[in-house]
């Protein structure tokens, strides 16, 4: 019989830890299937972030630093910079990357830092306690917004694939979902260009992931999926901002 899927070798054959309804395992898979497609994974080096994408050590088959709250894109520059040879890429969720490393993130990319950046949306702060993020909805409650995210008062989210876009330094960037097949498929085709640029050593990319959290969300699994599409992608659309190769 003709094997028509199997898990991809960059990844551990371990069980899942993260909560019913998380993309974050989703996005994995299409990282590690990207990696697969270039045989790269004996020379890649993960900067794991802090958050739900810290354990990105007990995931993936390849080597892993771990980065202190904000600094993986300091740590992947560093990485890049000392072994040239290696593939090095960040993956890092909305309050580390868009909060407290706003800073790191902004400079890394206007360098033009030869790295890949996963970036992963789910609006809110999901493993200290469901706290308001940078990118947390108009009028979405979270533990530190009960009432709802007041944009006269807290500003509107940040568009982060468009933010870095204007940058000279940054050569791609986009936006996926992981909500439905079809955006599954687009997610898997624009994360390989993202590290297509890198192998190719064509400069900085940034894939924004946008993704669930059904926990801190106050929902069923199906109800946040739902909300992906409903409400996600209509404030931050899909798509790829900049491609200097048109990959």
């Amino acid at each position: 019989m003709k094997q028509v899927f199997s898990k991809p070798v960059s990844l551990k054959d371990v069980q899942t830890h993260f909560c019913p309804g998380c993309h974050h395992g989703s996005i994995h898979r299409l990282v590690a299937e990207a990696m697969d497609s270039f045989g790269i994974a004996d020379k890649t080096i993960g900067c794991a972030s802090v958050g739900c994408s810290v354990f990105l050590y007990g995931y993936f088959n390849i080597d892993v630093v771990e980065s202190p709250h904000g600094r993986a894109p300091a740590v992947a520059t560093g990485v890049k910079r000392a072994r040239p040879d290696r593939i090095v890429f960040t993956y890092q969720g909305d309050g580390d990357l868009a909060a407290i490393g706003t800073s790191e993130i902004i400079h890394a990319a206007n360098r033009g830092e030869k790295i890949t950046v996963i970036f992963v949306n789910n609006t809110t702060y999901g493993m200290t306690g469901g706290q308001m993020a940078p990118t947390t909805m108009p009028g979405q409650k979270t533990s530190t917004s009960p009432n709802g995210r007041d944009v006269a008062n807290d500003g509107k989210p940040f568009k982060m694939a468009e933010l870095l876009s204007n940058l000279d330094g940054v050569a791609y960037s986009a936006r996926v979902a992981l909500n439905s097949p079809r955006n599954v498929l687009q997610a898997k085709k624009i994360i390989k260009n993202a590290f297509q640029y890198q192998v190719e050593g064509k400069g900085f990319a940034f894939i924004e992931a946008l993704a669930a959290c059904p926990t801190n969300w106050g929902m069923n699994p199906l109800a946040a999926n739902e909300r992906v599409g409903s409400e996600m992608i209509p404030y931050f659309p899909l798509g790829v901002f900049k491609n200097n190769e048109n990959l």
